[in-house]
Protein backbone atom coordinates (compact mmCIF):
# COMPACT_ATOMS: atom_id res chain seq x y z
CA UNK A 1 0.00 0.00 0.00
CA UNK A 2 1.32 3.28 -0.74
CA UNK A 3 -0.24 6.95 0.19
CA UNK A 4 -0.04 8.87 -2.59
CA UNK A 5 -0.72 12.66 -3.72
CA UNK A 6 -0.33 11.77 -7.61
CA UNK A 7 -2.78 12.84 -10.06
CA UNK A 8 -5.40 10.77 -10.22
CA UNK A 9 -4.67 9.14 -13.74
CA UNK A 10 -1.37 8.57 -12.65
CA UNK A 11 -3.01 6.44 -9.54
CA UNK A 12 -5.38 4.50 -11.79
CA UNK A 13 -2.82 3.88 -14.43
CA UNK A 14 -0.54 2.83 -12.10
CA UNK A 15 -3.32 0.34 -10.23
CA UNK A 16 -3.99 -0.78 -13.41
CA UNK A 17 -0.95 -2.51 -14.33
CA UNK A 18 -0.15 -3.77 -10.34
CA UNK A 19 -3.52 -5.24 -11.12
CA UNK A 20 -2.61 -7.71 -13.74
CA UNK A 21 0.54 -9.01 -11.94
CA UNK A 22 -1.46 -9.53 -8.46
CA UNK A 23 -3.94 -11.53 -10.68
CA UNK A 24 -1.38 -14.13 -11.52
CA UNK A 25 0.82 -14.08 -8.03
CA UNK A 26 0.17 -17.61 -6.14
CA UNK A 27 -2.67 -18.23 -3.23
CA UNK A 28 0.79 -18.39 -0.88
CA UNK A 29 1.83 -15.00 -2.09
CA UNK A 30 -1.16 -13.23 -1.53
CA UNK A 31 -2.04 -15.34 1.91
CA UNK A 32 1.88 -14.82 3.15
CA UNK A 33 1.02 -10.64 2.38
CA UNK A 34 -2.33 -11.04 4.84
CA UNK A 35 -0.65 -12.67 7.12
CA UNK A 36 2.19 -9.82 7.32
CA UNK A 37 -0.61 -7.06 7.38
CA UNK A 38 -2.17 -8.97 10.33
CA UNK A 39 0.80 -9.17 12.41
CA UNK A 40 2.05 -5.65 11.50
CA UNK A 41 -1.61 -3.89 12.52
CA UNK A 42 -1.27 -5.86 16.08
CA UNK A 43 2.03 -4.39 16.79
CA UNK A 44 0.87 -0.74 15.67
CA UNK A 45 -2.11 -0.71 17.60
CA UNK A 46 -1.37 1.78 19.70
CA UNK A 47 0.07 3.93 17.50
CA UNK A 48 -3.48 3.88 15.41
CA UNK A 49 -5.65 4.09 18.19
CA UNK A 50 -4.15 7.28 19.55
CA UNK A 51 -4.41 8.72 16.18
CA UNK A 52 -7.83 7.73 15.58
CA UNK A 53 -8.75 9.35 19.06
CA UNK A 54 -7.19 12.16 17.82
CA UNK A 55 -9.82 12.08 15.11
CA UNK A 56 -12.54 11.44 17.39
CA UNK A 57 -11.79 14.17 18.96
CA UNK A 58 -11.70 16.73 16.32
CA UNK A 59 -14.92 14.65 14.82
CA UNK A 60 -16.65 15.44 18.29
CA UNK A 61 -16.46 18.98 17.85
CA UNK A 62 -17.54 19.27 14.45
CA UNK A 63 -20.68 17.21 15.19
CA UNK A 64 -21.13 19.50 18.40
CA UNK A 65 -21.46 21.93 16.10
CA UNK A 66 -23.65 20.80 13.48
CA UNK A 67 -20.83 20.00 10.84
CA UNK A 68 -21.03 16.21 11.17
CA UNK A 69 -23.53 13.67 11.93
CA UNK A 70 -23.78 11.71 15.34
CA UNK A 71 -24.16 8.37 13.11
CA UNK A 72 -21.16 9.46 11.09
CA UNK A 73 -19.15 10.31 14.21
CA UNK A 74 -20.52 6.60 15.67
CA UNK A 75 -18.70 5.28 12.69
CA UNK A 76 -15.60 6.66 13.21
CA UNK A 77 -14.76 5.17 16.86
CA UNK A 78 -11.95 2.42 16.18
CA UNK A 79 -11.70 1.77 19.71
CA UNK A 80 -15.47 0.81 20.02
CA UNK A 81 -16.05 -2.51 21.65
CA UNK A 82 -14.79 -5.47 19.03
CA UNK A 83 -14.46 -3.12 16.65
CA UNK A 84 -10.53 -3.79 16.89
CA UNK A 85 -10.67 -7.06 17.17
CA UNK A 86 -13.34 -7.83 14.09
CA UNK A 87 -10.93 -6.04 12.02
CA UNK A 88 -7.80 -8.11 12.78
CA UNK A 89 -9.91 -11.60 12.93
CA UNK A 90 -11.54 -10.60 9.54
CA UNK A 91 -8.05 -10.61 7.93
CA UNK A 92 -7.04 -13.85 9.14
CA UNK A 93 -10.74 -15.17 7.90
CA UNK A 94 -9.83 -13.51 4.34
CA UNK A 95 -6.22 -15.18 3.85
CA UNK A 96 -7.68 -19.12 5.48
CA UNK A 97 -10.54 -18.48 2.36
CA UNK A 98 -10.34 -20.93 -0.89
CA UNK A 99 -8.32 -19.02 -3.41
CA UNK A 100 -11.15 -17.91 -5.16
CA UNK A 101 -9.19 -17.13 -8.62
CA UNK A 102 -8.83 -19.34 -11.41
CA UNK A 103 -11.78 -21.73 -10.27
CA UNK A 104 -13.30 -23.31 -12.94
CA UNK A 105 -17.03 -23.07 -13.11
CA UNK A 106 -18.17 -24.42 -16.09
CA UNK A 107 -16.43 -27.06 -19.07
CA UNK A 108 -17.67 -28.29 -22.00
CA UNK A 109 -17.27 -30.40 -24.78
CA UNK A 110 -18.28 -28.64 -27.84
CA UNK A 111 -16.49 -31.35 -30.57
CA UNK A 112 -13.79 -33.89 -30.03
CA UNK A 113 -10.82 -31.76 -29.17
CA UNK A 114 -12.79 -28.66 -28.69
CA UNK A 115 -13.51 -27.68 -25.13
CA UNK A 116 -14.86 -24.43 -23.59
CA UNK A 117 -13.77 -23.60 -20.12
CA UNK A 118 -15.07 -20.86 -17.42
CA UNK A 119 -12.33 -19.52 -15.16
CA UNK A 120 -13.14 -17.12 -12.31
CA UNK A 121 -10.86 -13.98 -12.41
CA UNK A 122 -10.49 -10.78 -10.36
CA UNK A 123 -12.48 -7.69 -11.56
CA UNK A 124 -9.41 -5.28 -11.91
CA UNK A 125 -9.78 -2.24 -9.95
CA UNK A 126 -11.63 -1.24 -7.42
CA UNK A 127 -12.14 2.52 -6.32
CA UNK A 128 -13.22 2.67 -2.95
CA UNK A 129 -14.79 5.94 -1.55
CA UNK A 130 -15.66 6.12 1.88
CA UNK A 131 -16.41 7.96 4.63
CA UNK A 132 -15.60 7.62 8.75
CA UNK A 133 -14.96 3.89 8.35
CA UNK A 134 -11.18 3.40 9.67
CA UNK A 135 -11.15 -0.45 9.54
CA UNK A 136 -12.51 -0.07 5.63
CA UNK A 137 -8.96 0.00 4.91
CA UNK A 138 -7.97 -3.61 6.10
CA UNK A 139 -11.07 -4.72 4.92
CA UNK A 140 -10.55 -4.12 1.72
CA UNK A 141 -6.52 -4.62 1.34
CA UNK A 142 -7.37 -7.85 2.60
CA UNK A 143 -10.24 -8.87 0.34
CA UNK A 144 -8.63 -7.16 -2.84
CA UNK A 145 -5.22 -8.83 -2.46
CA UNK A 146 -6.93 -11.92 -1.66
CA UNK A 147 -9.32 -11.43 -4.87
CA UNK A 148 -6.16 -10.55 -6.81
CA UNK A 149 -7.56 -7.12 -7.36
CA UNK A 150 -6.16 -4.04 -7.24
CA UNK A 151 -7.63 -0.91 -4.67
CA UNK A 152 -7.80 3.09 -5.02
CA UNK A 153 -9.10 4.07 -1.73
CA UNK A 154 -10.33 7.96 -1.27
CA UNK A 155 -11.00 8.55 2.72
CA UNK A 156 -13.08 11.25 4.40
CA UNK A 157 -11.55 14.36 6.00
CA UNK A 158 -13.05 13.47 9.48
CA UNK A 159 -10.59 10.24 9.83
CA UNK A 160 -7.26 11.94 7.78
CA UNK A 161 -4.96 10.50 10.98
CA UNK A 162 -5.88 7.29 11.36
CA UNK A 163 -6.03 6.53 7.66
CA UNK A 164 -2.68 7.57 7.30
CA UNK A 165 -1.56 5.34 10.51
CA UNK A 166 -3.40 2.53 9.08
CA UNK A 167 -2.00 3.03 5.56
CA UNK A 168 1.37 3.48 6.99
CA UNK A 169 1.63 0.03 9.17
CA UNK A 170 -0.20 -1.64 5.78
CA UNK A 171 2.58 -0.37 3.53
CA UNK A 172 5.50 -0.93 5.51
CA UNK A 173 4.18 -4.31 6.41
CA UNK A 174 3.94 -5.09 2.48
CA UNK A 175 7.15 -4.29 1.51
CA UNK A 176 8.64 -7.55 2.42
CA UNK A 177 6.01 -9.56 0.37
CA UNK A 178 5.60 -10.06 -3.37
CA UNK A 179 2.35 -7.89 -3.99
CA UNK A 180 3.05 -4.90 -5.59
CA UNK A 181 3.06 -1.69 -3.84
CA UNK A 182 0.77 0.16 -6.32
CA UNK A 183 -1.98 -2.30 -5.55
CA UNK A 184 -3.45 -0.79 -2.82
CA UNK A 185 -3.51 3.20 -2.71
CA UNK A 186 -4.56 5.51 -0.31
CA UNK A 187 -5.15 8.84 -2.43
CA UNK A 188 -4.27 11.59 -0.19
CA UNK A 189 -4.72 14.70 -2.23
CA UNK A 190 -8.14 17.18 -1.50
CA UNK A 191 -10.60 16.94 -4.48
CA UNK A 192 -9.90 14.27 -6.55
CA UNK A 193 -13.04 12.41 -6.28
CA UNK A 194 -14.91 13.73 -9.44
CA UNK A 195 -11.68 13.28 -11.40
CA UNK A 196 -11.46 9.71 -10.41
CA UNK A 197 -14.84 9.17 -11.11
CA UNK A 198 -14.29 10.16 -14.77
CA UNK A 199 -11.51 7.47 -15.11
CA UNK A 200 -13.58 4.69 -16.37
CA UNK A 201 -11.07 3.34 -18.73
CA UNK A 202 -8.48 2.37 -15.77
CA UNK A 203 -11.26 1.62 -12.97
CA UNK A 204 -13.48 -0.96 -13.22
CA UNK A 205 -15.88 -0.79 -10.39
CA UNK A 206 -16.33 1.94 -7.53
CA UNK A 207 -17.31 0.95 -4.06
CA UNK A 208 -18.76 3.83 -2.22
CA UNK A 209 -18.83 3.74 1.83
CA UNK A 210 -21.38 5.87 3.51
CA UNK A 211 -24.14 8.18 3.72
CA UNK A 212 -26.64 8.39 1.25
CA UNK A 213 -25.82 11.42 -0.01
CA UNK A 214 -22.07 10.23 -0.97
CA UNK A 215 -23.85 6.94 -2.56
CA UNK A 216 -26.22 9.43 -4.83
CA UNK A 217 -23.47 11.50 -5.68
CA UNK A 218 -21.17 9.12 -6.89
CA UNK A 219 -24.22 7.30 -8.92
CA UNK A 220 -25.03 10.47 -10.43
CA UNK A 221 -21.55 11.29 -11.39
CA UNK A 222 -19.79 7.94 -13.35
CA UNK A 223 -20.37 6.36 -16.23
CA UNK A 224 -17.90 3.57 -14.27
CA UNK A 225 -20.24 0.56 -12.65
CA UNK A 226 -21.28 1.25 -8.86
CA UNK A 227 -21.81 -1.39 -6.40
CA UNK A 228 -23.52 -0.56 -3.07
CA UNK A 229 -26.45 0.91 -1.82
CA UNK A 230 -27.43 4.38 -0.66
CA UNK A 231 -30.24 3.48 2.23
CA UNK A 232 -30.63 1.32 4.60
CA UNK A 233 -34.39 1.32 5.54
CA UNK A 234 -35.02 -2.37 6.86
CA UNK A 235 -38.41 -4.17 8.17
CA UNK A 236 -39.50 -6.40 10.44
CA UNK A 237 -42.50 -8.08 9.94
CA UNK A 238 -44.50 -9.43 12.85
CA UNK A 239 -47.05 -11.82 11.99
CA UNK A 240 -50.04 -12.73 14.69
CA UNK A 241 -48.21 -16.41 15.71
CA UNK A 242 -45.04 -15.29 16.42
CA UNK A 243 -43.78 -15.87 19.45
CA UNK A 244 -43.49 -13.06 22.02
CA UNK A 245 -40.60 -13.84 23.78
CA UNK A 246 -38.10 -14.14 20.28
CA UNK A 247 -40.08 -11.00 19.09
CA UNK A 248 -38.55 -8.89 22.01
CA UNK A 249 -35.37 -10.17 22.01
CA UNK A 250 -34.95 -9.94 17.70
CA UNK A 251 -36.28 -6.72 18.06
CA UNK A 252 -33.81 -4.79 20.99
CA UNK A 253 -31.07 -6.75 19.00
CA UNK A 254 -32.36 -5.17 15.61
CA UNK A 255 -32.52 -1.98 16.63
CA UNK A 256 -30.39 -1.28 19.58
CA UNK A 257 -27.22 -3.88 18.23
CA UNK A 258 -26.00 -0.46 16.68
CA UNK A 259 -28.33 1.69 16.00
CA UNK A 260 -26.09 3.77 13.38
CA UNK A 261 -25.66 0.76 10.92
CA UNK A 262 -27.15 0.36 7.94
CA UNK A 263 -28.86 -3.34 8.67
CA UNK A 264 -30.40 -1.86 11.57
CA UNK A 265 -34.36 -2.08 11.66
CA UNK A 266 -36.03 1.38 10.72
CA UNK A 267 -39.74 -0.22 10.68
CA UNK A 268 -41.75 -2.21 12.38
CA UNK A 269 -44.71 -4.18 10.67
CA UNK A 270 -47.41 -5.86 13.09
CA UNK A 271 -50.62 -7.54 11.99
CA UNK A 272 -53.63 -6.15 13.62
CA UNK A 273 -54.32 -9.27 15.48
CA UNK A 274 -50.73 -8.68 17.11
CA UNK A 275 -51.41 -5.34 18.04
CA UNK A 276 -52.57 -6.45 22.27
CA UNK A 277 -50.78 -10.03 22.35
CA UNK A 278 -47.20 -9.29 20.82
CA UNK A 279 -46.35 -5.79 20.19
CA UNK A 280 -46.88 -4.31 23.70
CA UNK A 281 -43.44 -6.56 25.18
CA UNK A 282 -41.46 -5.46 22.46
CA UNK A 283 -42.55 -1.88 22.87
CA UNK A 284 -41.97 -1.64 26.58
CA UNK A 285 -38.69 -3.26 26.19
CA UNK A 286 -37.88 -0.70 22.98
CA UNK A 287 -38.99 2.50 25.27
CA UNK A 288 -36.99 0.92 28.51
CA UNK A 289 -33.69 0.97 26.97
CA UNK A 290 -34.74 4.83 25.34
CA UNK A 291 -35.91 3.62 21.67
CA UNK A 292 -38.47 6.25 20.69
CA UNK A 293 -41.94 4.77 18.78
CA UNK A 294 -43.38 6.80 16.13
CA UNK A 295 -46.89 4.65 15.33
CA UNK A 296 -49.78 4.76 13.32
CA UNK A 297 -52.97 5.44 14.91
CA UNK A 298 -54.32 1.58 15.02
CA UNK A 299 -50.67 1.00 16.63
CA UNK A 300 -50.47 3.88 19.33
CA UNK A 301 -54.20 2.76 20.65
CA UNK A 302 -53.50 -0.18 21.16
CA UNK A 303 -50.11 0.63 23.02
CA UNK A 304 -51.95 3.46 25.06
CA UNK A 305 -54.46 0.51 26.09
CA UNK A 306 -51.99 -1.68 27.50
CA UNK A 307 -48.72 0.26 28.15
CA UNK A 308 -48.23 1.97 31.68
CA UNK A 309 -49.09 5.59 31.15
CA UNK A 310 -45.34 6.43 31.55
CA UNK A 311 -44.58 4.85 28.46
CA UNK A 312 -48.00 5.46 26.72
CA UNK A 313 -47.55 9.08 26.60
CA UNK A 314 -44.66 9.42 25.12
CA UNK A 315 -45.31 7.67 22.05
CA UNK A 316 -45.28 9.64 19.00
CA UNK A 317 -47.38 9.94 15.69
CA UNK A 318 -45.67 8.80 12.80
CA UNK A 319 -45.96 10.16 9.23
CA UNK A 320 -45.68 8.93 6.08
CA UNK A 321 -42.09 10.11 5.18
CA UNK A 322 -41.02 7.93 8.67
CA UNK A 323 -41.98 4.58 6.58
CA UNK A 324 -38.85 5.71 3.96
CA UNK A 325 -36.17 7.15 6.58
CA UNK A 326 -33.19 5.80 7.76
CA UNK A 327 -33.12 6.96 11.43
CA UNK A 328 -29.77 5.57 12.01
CA UNK A 329 -30.28 6.62 15.60
CA UNK A 330 -32.97 4.66 18.09
CA UNK A 331 -35.89 5.62 16.83
CA UNK A 332 -37.97 3.38 15.38
CA UNK A 333 -41.48 3.71 13.32
CA UNK A 334 -44.53 1.18 13.37
CA UNK A 335 -46.84 0.04 11.24
CA UNK A 336 -50.16 -1.89 11.48
CA UNK A 337 -50.98 -4.35 8.98
CA UNK A 338 -54.86 -5.15 8.24
CA UNK A 339 -55.93 -8.45 9.18
CA UNK A 340 -59.17 -9.08 7.36
CA UNK A 341 -62.27 -10.46 8.86
CA UNK A 342 -62.28 -14.79 7.29
CA UNK A 343 -59.21 -13.75 5.50
CA UNK A 344 -56.45 -16.09 5.12
CA UNK A 345 -53.27 -15.85 6.87
CA UNK A 346 -51.53 -15.47 3.79
CA UNK A 347 -53.60 -12.44 3.00
CA UNK A 348 -51.85 -9.84 5.94
CA UNK A 349 -48.35 -11.22 4.84
CA UNK A 350 -48.82 -10.39 1.07
CA UNK A 351 -50.05 -6.90 2.54
CA UNK A 352 -46.97 -6.59 4.54
CA UNK A 353 -44.71 -7.83 1.44
CA UNK A 354 -46.43 -4.86 -0.45
CA UNK A 355 -45.86 -2.20 1.87
CA UNK A 356 -41.96 -3.48 2.09
CA UNK A 357 -41.29 -3.64 -1.78
CA UNK A 358 -43.12 -0.39 -2.01
CA UNK A 359 -41.23 1.11 1.05
CA UNK A 360 -37.74 -0.57 1.74
CA UNK A 361 -34.70 0.44 0.37
CA UNK A 362 -33.89 -3.52 -0.81
CA UNK A 363 -31.19 -4.08 1.92
CA UNK A 364 -32.66 -6.11 4.18
CA UNK A 365 -36.06 -7.55 5.60
CA UNK A 366 -37.16 -9.98 8.08
CA UNK A 367 -40.78 -11.55 9.01
CA UNK A 368 -41.33 -13.40 12.75
CA UNK A 369 -43.94 -16.11 12.10
CA UNK A 370 -44.12 -20.06 13.83
CA UNK A 371 -45.46 -20.77 10.34
CA UNK A 372 -43.25 -22.12 8.13
CA UNK A 373 -45.34 -21.45 5.13
CA UNK A 374 -45.68 -17.50 6.14
CA UNK A 375 -42.15 -17.38 6.17
CA UNK A 376 -41.55 -19.10 2.60
CA UNK A 377 -44.29 -16.54 1.45
CA UNK A 378 -42.72 -13.76 2.71
CA UNK A 379 -39.18 -14.63 1.72
CA UNK A 380 -40.14 -15.09 -1.77
CA UNK A 381 -42.01 -12.27 -1.99
CA UNK A 382 -39.71 -9.57 -0.53
CA UNK A 383 -37.43 -7.43 -3.17
CA UNK A 384 -34.67 -7.23 -1.21
CA UNK A 385 -30.69 -8.59 -0.86
CA UNK A 386 -31.51 -10.24 2.23
CA UNK A 387 -35.06 -11.55 3.73
CA UNK A 388 -34.58 -13.21 6.86
CA UNK A 389 -36.72 -15.48 8.61
CA UNK A 390 -37.09 -15.27 12.90
CA UNK A 391 -33.57 -13.44 13.52
CA UNK A 392 -32.41 -9.79 13.03
CA UNK A 393 -31.80 -7.66 10.52
CA UNK A 394 -28.39 -7.37 11.83
CA UNK A 395 -27.05 -10.68 10.41
CA UNK A 396 -26.70 -9.25 7.23
CA UNK A 397 -22.83 -8.61 7.09
CA UNK A 398 -19.89 -10.11 5.45
CA UNK A 399 -18.09 -11.77 9.01
CA UNK A 400 -21.50 -13.16 9.84
CA UNK A 401 -22.05 -14.92 6.65
CA UNK A 402 -18.45 -16.18 7.21
CA UNK A 403 -17.29 -14.35 4.11
CA UNK A 404 -14.17 -13.28 6.45
CA UNK A 405 -15.04 -9.54 6.00
CA UNK A 406 -17.02 -7.24 3.37
CA UNK A 407 -16.25 -4.84 0.84
CA UNK A 408 -19.43 -3.38 1.19
CA UNK A 409 -23.23 -4.35 1.00
CA UNK A 410 -24.80 -4.14 -2.07
CA UNK A 411 -28.60 -3.56 -3.48
CA UNK A 412 -27.92 -3.96 -6.51
CA UNK A 413 -29.88 -6.13 -9.70
CA UNK A 414 -27.05 -7.42 -11.17
CA UNK A 415 -23.13 -8.89 -10.37
CA UNK A 416 -22.69 -8.90 -6.24
CA UNK A 417 -25.76 -8.53 -3.96
CA UNK A 418 -25.70 -8.61 -0.36
CA UNK A 419 -22.56 -8.61 2.15
CA UNK A 420 -20.28 -8.58 -0.77
CA UNK A 421 -17.14 -10.68 0.40
CA UNK A 422 -14.40 -12.55 -2.10
CA UNK A 423 -16.83 -14.05 -4.94
CA UNK A 424 -18.60 -10.40 -5.32
CA UNK A 425 -15.23 -9.03 -6.22
CA UNK A 426 -14.70 -12.22 -9.06
CA UNK A 427 -16.13 -12.00 -12.87
CA UNK A 428 -14.92 -14.69 -15.05
CA UNK A 429 -13.38 -15.07 -18.35
CA UNK A 430 -13.86 -17.82 -21.09
CA UNK A 431 -11.08 -19.95 -22.51
CA UNK A 432 -11.19 -22.50 -25.45
CA UNK A 433 -8.76 -25.16 -26.68
CA UNK A 434 -9.13 -25.88 -29.66
CA UNK A 435 -6.49 -28.37 -32.77
CA UNK A 436 -7.39 -26.42 -35.63
CA UNK A 437 -11.22 -26.06 -35.37
CA UNK A 438 -13.33 -23.14 -36.79
CA UNK A 439 -16.50 -21.34 -36.75
CA UNK A 440 -16.80 -22.42 -40.36
CA UNK A 441 -16.45 -25.89 -40.12
CA UNK A 442 -20.29 -26.02 -37.86
CA UNK A 443 -23.36 -25.77 -39.38
CA UNK A 444 -25.57 -26.35 -42.10
CA UNK A 445 -23.62 -29.42 -43.98
CA UNK A 446 -20.86 -28.86 -41.79
CA UNK A 447 -19.96 -30.88 -38.50
CA UNK A 448 -22.56 -30.83 -35.43
CA UNK A 449 -21.96 -29.42 -31.98
CA UNK A 450 -21.82 -31.85 -29.23
CA UNK A 451 -22.01 -29.33 -26.36
CA UNK A 452 -21.71 -31.70 -23.74
CA UNK A 453 -21.21 -30.61 -19.90
CA UNK A 454 -17.95 -32.21 -18.51
CA UNK A 455 -17.25 -32.83 -14.57
CA UNK A 456 -15.21 -29.78 -13.03
CA UNK A 457 -12.46 -31.29 -11.90
CA UNK A 458 -11.87 -33.63 -15.11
Amino acid sequence: MSLTDSSPLEVAKAASISSRNLAILSTEARNDALTAIHGALQETKDIILAANAKDLELATKAAEEGELSQSVLKRLDLGRKGKWEDMLQGILDVRDLEDPVNKITLRTRLDDGLELQRFTCPIGVLLIIFEARPEVIANIASLAIKSGNAAVLKGGKETTLSFRAISTTISNALTNTLVPNASIQLVTARDVIASLLDLDKHIDLVIPRGSNELVRYIKDNTRIPVLGHADGICSTYIHKDADPEMAVKILVDAKLGYPAACNAVETLLVDEAALSTILPAVASALLEKGVSLRCDAESKSALAASLPKNESTILQDATEEDYTTEFLAPILAIKTIPTPPDASASTSCSLAIAHINAHSSKHTDAILTSSPEIANQFQSGVDSACVFWNTSTRMADGMRFGFGTEVGISTNKIHARGPVGLEGLMIYKYRINGCGQVAGDYGEGGKRWRHERLPLDG
